[in-house]
């Protein structure tokens, strides 16, 4: 929006997308209490799978009351698995934030990269907008992978690598935190943008202010929170009870087969953690002033900037000889300046 407008019209356009920010927080409450209520549905129907698999008789509150369906938290395996429950939604949603902060790392070393081999500021060359589509298409569908193994894998681990109590305690645990971290991402995100325009119309200082900088720190961290983690959120809830409910049958019939149980929760869990060990180590964000191509995850430096074969990861640490021997513009003699 910036430059598209001036005046009372940028006025309006900017109260308007305050507006909108608001509206779309109120929307995602919403839709996160139907994943609530859809949790808690789901959350019935793997009471009623475990008295089917173990061949209770019993139904309606009766079934719920018996205590081989009962989920004690007294039990200590069954608390391990409230507590792992309770540590997920944090740990998928720093997943999902450090990947934007990867993608736009990126997104930035290209857009310097272009700036500084090409002619666009004096209009000769026409920047390559698709080569910054294809950066976020293709990082948008890799960096799904380990949030997605996350919320498919951990039910796999806690249910055959503890029991079904403690995978009942897990499932608990992740429709209640989840919920109330989806809501805080999404109004917090919201309520960090509506601070920056606020800021911006000429409030607490204008433009230029401290109070502007730290705003606008707060709407960079803000958006992955609100368009980002906290919509992530919702869908994590509903599959995680989906593999849960999946998996219950099996998970019943291999508690007493120590051996195959436990190999299934190795093999997810070797799978997991070496999935969010490279995520973490596949390349800086964007304080750390590096990038990397985003189809190979190696450091943009290794690429030629020459070719374009990839984004430049100089950043602000580029050196002097690089600068010179990318742009070399001949410098003109002020007028009347001797040549001699």
């Amino acid at each position: 929006m910036s430059g598209e407008f001036s005046g009372e019209p940028q006025k309006i356009m900017v109260s308007l997308d305050a507006v909108g920010n608001t509206t779309k927080a109120v929307t995602k409450g919403f839709a996160i209490g139907s994943a609530v209520i859809a949790a808690v549905a789901l959350f019935a129907s793997y009471i009623e799978t475990i008295g089917s698999e173990l061949g209770i008789t019993k139904t309606g509150s009766e079934l719920f009351r018996d205590p081989l369906t009962s989920i004690n938290v007294a039990d200590p395996k069954t608390f391990i698995g409230l507590l792992i429950g309770g540590s997920v939604a944090f740990l998928f949603s720093s997943l999902a934030i450090r990947a934007v902060s990867r993608t736009a790392a990126v997104v930035v070393e290209e857009v310097r990269r272009q700036f500084r081999e090409k002619r666009i500021m004096e209009g000769i060359d026409k920047p390559d907008h698709g080569r910054v589509i294809d950066i976020c298409t293709t990082a948008s569908l890799r960096e799904l992978a380990t949030p997605a193994l996350l919320a498919v894998l951990t039910p796999v681990i806690i249910g055959f690598g503890i029991n079904y109590f403690a995978l009942g305690a897990f499932l608990a645990a992740v429709i209640l935190t989840g919920q109330l971290m989806a809501n805080f991402l999404s109004n917090a995100g919201g309520a960090w943008d509506n601070a920056k325009k606020y800021i911006e119309d000429g409030n607490e200082g204008g433009k230029g202010s401290d109070a502007h900088k730290a705003a606008v720190i707060g709407d960079t961290v803000g958006d992955p929170f609100k368009d980002t983690a906290g919509p992530a959120l919702n869908p994590l809830i509903k599959v995680m009870n989906l593999v849960s409910l999946l998996i219950l049958p099996a998970v019943i019939n291999l508690q007493d087969n120590d051996l195959a149980r436990f190999s299934v929760a190795g093999v997810a869990l070797v799978i997991l953690g070496a999935s969010i060990a490279f995520s973490k180590r596949r390349r800086p964000g964007l304080d750390q002033g590096a990038a990397a191509d985003v189809r190979t995850g190696e450091p943009a430096a290794h690429h030629d900037a020459a070719s374009g074969d990839g984004p430049v990861a100089d950043g602000p640490n580029r050196s002097a000889e690089r600068d010179t021997a990318t742009v070399e513009q001949p410098v003109e003699a002020p007028p009347g300046a001797s040549s001699g």
